[in-house]
């Protein structure tokens, strides 16, 4: 049986990925200077930041329809796959998993499963990754759902933020509202978990965030093998150097994957933020009993 992998767009594979593995992708729509457009066709992240750093500039975005994804279902289908898995960023952040559920049961639910990931950015990209290079080695729809569900389970999401403001304007702030009144005087450490966004923990400076970034990163990847994104909205020395940091700190990573995000999640975590997304390997290779011990929290 041939599974066929459909994600949003807000998951942000690398395009060579994508092409690689034949996924899917459905984009979600932004809406800038009275005009709406696709994400990644017709909206880019340099069109958001430069609208967010204007005073006045408003910025909306909305999920893909159900008949986008109908459509999108119907074409994997009429290539040859007998099955479509679709993967997608935290229902509780975005209506796109929904809208996924609703057109899988108009083409039939028997025929389509929707994963909600709940995570975003690479936090789903990993799991799509995951399900993909499952139904490229012939697992069942049922398998590459699981391998999608799990890998999600086991991936941290850890961001930084110039300011709240954006989260806040979008509604996407959950639990991180209690922040608002010392927004200020912090750089909130900022994480996904249970499909929102929650605060990790408060300090006083961007270098010292980003220091904090890498020691999360390395306790998530729990050893060689991991696989990590960094993710960033106009602050690509930022990212750069953030990457540099992970790559020295964490032994064997997989793979690294340095991008810029997209118009809708940029859109809600505004100009200077940087990410780093952390999916551990399934089964990590075991260290003996005297293995020095990693980064320490101060």
């Amino acid at each position: 049986m041939s599974v066929a992998v459909v994600t949003d767009s807000t998951a942000y594979l690398p395009s060579d990925v994508v092409a690689r593995y034949g996924i899917e992708v459905v984009p979600c729509y932004v809406v800038l200077a009275g005009r709406s457009g696709r994400e990644g066709e017709e909206i880019t992240p340099g069109d958001v930041a430069r609208a967010l750093s204007t005073r006045g500039q408003k910025v909306s975005t909305s999920r893909p329809t159900p008949g986008d994804f109908v459509a999108a279902y119907r074409r994997r289908l009429s290539a040859g796959a007998d099955r479509v898995v679709s993967v997608h960023l935290s229902a509780d952040l975005s209506g796109t998993w929904d809208a996924a559920r609703v057109a899988a049961g108009q083409v039939g639910e028997h025929v389509v499963t929707v994963v909600d990931t709940r995570s975003t950015a690479m936090g789903t990209g990993f799991a799509v990754l995951a399900a993909a290079r499952a139904a490229a080695d012939g697992a069942s729809a049922a398998e590459v759902a699981a391998t999608a569900n799990g890998t999600a389970a086991r991936t941290r999401t850890l961001f930084v933020v110039d300011t709240l403001e954006h989260l806040r304007r979008g509604g996407r702030i959950g639990p991180a509202a209690s922040l608002l009144g010392t927004a200020l005087s912090i750089k909130p450490v900022l994480h996904v978990a249970g499909g929102e966004v929650v605060p990790l923990e408060r300090v006083r400076t961007t270098g010292r965030a980003v220091t904090r970034l890498v020691q999360h990163a390395v306790e998530a990847a729990g050893g060689p093998g991991a696989s990590v994104a960094v993710h960033h909205l106009a602050a690509a020395e930022r990212a750069e150097k953030l990457a540099g940091l992970l790559r020295d700190a964490i032994p064997g990573i997989r793979e690294m994957y340095v991008s810029e995000l997209g118009a809708v999640i940029g859109a809600h975590v505004g100009p200077g933020a940087v990410g780093v997304v952390v999916a551990p390997a399934e089964h990590p290779p075991e260290q003996p009993e005297d293995a020095p011990e990693g980064p320490g929290e101060d």
